[in-house]
């Protein structure tokens, strides 16, 4: 080897730096993700095939039971709900609005989930917050016999602010063909159930912010007195996740469709699932509207119309189901202690939805 190639070695050793200098901690995220091996196992099911930390994850689907199986997929984020975490210091459960918002999106085309994939990153991985975090995922997915197969630890310095983070997910489930449900099989006369939200699930929450914390001052430990809890413990109610009292009933006929009440409130969730000559007639005052939602709108001065197009407005899920059927799904709802709500009907239009 040349002296000159030795002189050129020295040179740049002088100057040269480690990847932690950078920000990025490998040794950190190993440590993460050896808290997120521990949390995923306890929901893997037969299917899953790998551990976690491999390339890619591998899952084997049980087709038997399926004449003709459809895979359904979704992938979503918690939006700036995750902002009321960072204010907080509370992060074990924008997990499990993260999971329930993926398994809710897939229930209403009649789908099963089979596993679940999260992306986490952050300026710097605090692993007791990535723990708290991956809780919620593994508490979520358990409840919906989904398994965390895998995902992204990713630790991007100088990208997020200190102490933030971002996180998503996606989900893949299994459908039969002929029990696909959605605005094909939607007719004139079918009837409207609304099942009860816990809150503003994971929408609405830059107008919320904005109202509470910047226009109104407050603080997220205050206490609310319509609320009966603080405003941090509001605000971060867990997203429902619909499945555990509709799974039964989506192995059923007794559902024409079902829309998850997400951004866009009613108006912008419930026309997905019409036909293009049908409309949905949704009742006025038919269902609970809860607190949180009252509060916003008399502190903000919001017009009704703004509220139904930006919040959920009390209901999570709209069933749609016909008149010959109706009486058999209120009768297995009762059977599961689930609260409903008959909020309506659909009859002819151009697809949309109008308040009586």
């Amino acid at each position: 080897m040349s002296n000159k190639w030795r002189n050129a070695q020295k040179r740049n050793s002088k100057s040269s730096i480690t990847y932690a200098e950078t920000g990025v901690d490998i040794q950190r995220a190993t440590l993460a993700k050896s808290h997120i091996k521990k949390l995923a196992r306890k929901t893997f099911t037969p299917g899953v095939l790998s551990d976690i930390g491999l390339f890619g994850a591998l899952f084997r689907p049980d087709f038997s039971k399926l004449k003709i199986p459809i895979l359904v997929s979704s992938v979503d984020g918690v939006g700036t709900k995750l902002k009321i975490a960072f204010m907080t210091g509370i992060h074990n459960t924008v997990g499990i609005d993260l999971v329930s918002h993926c398994v809710n999106d897939i229930v209403v085309q009649g789908a099963l989930p089979m596993f679940f994939m999260d992306y986490i990153a952050a300026g710097r991985l605090n692993t007791d917050i990535i723990a708290d975090v991956v809780k919620g995922l593994s508490t979520a997915c358990e409840e919906s016999q989904c398994a965390l197969l895998g995902g992204e630890t990713a630790e991007m310095p100088d990208f997020y602010s200190d102490g933030e983070y971002d996180l998503a997910g996606f989900i893949v489930g299994l459908a039969d063909e002929h029990k696909l449900l959605g605005s094909n099989n939607v007719k004139e006369g079918d009837f409207l159930i609304g099942l009860p939200s816990s809150g503003l699930h994971t929408n609405g929450f830059s107008l919320v912010r904005k109202l509470f914390f910047e226009m109104g001052k407050f603080k997220p430990d205050k206490h609310i007195e319509e609320l009966g809890r603080s405003l941090g413990e509001e605000l971060l109610e867990p997203h429902r996740n619909y499945l555990p009292v509709l799974r039964e009933l989506m192995q059923t006929d007794n559902l024409r469709a079902i829309a998850h009440i997400t951004g866009g409130g009613i108006p912008g969730n419930l026309d997905r699932v019409l036909p293009p000559n049908l409309d949905a007639i949704v009742e006025e005052g038919s269902w609970e509207v809860l607190p949180i939602f009252k509060v916003i709108q008399s502190l903000g001065q919001i017009a009704q119309l703004e509220m139904y197009k930006t919040f959920n407005m009390g209901l999570g899920i709209i069933l749609i189901v016909s008149p010959q059927r109706v009486d058999l799904v209120q009768e297995y709802l009762q059977s599961k202690d689930e609260t409903y709500y008959l909020i309506g009907e659909v009859g002819q239009g151009n697809q949309k939805v109008s308040f009586k």
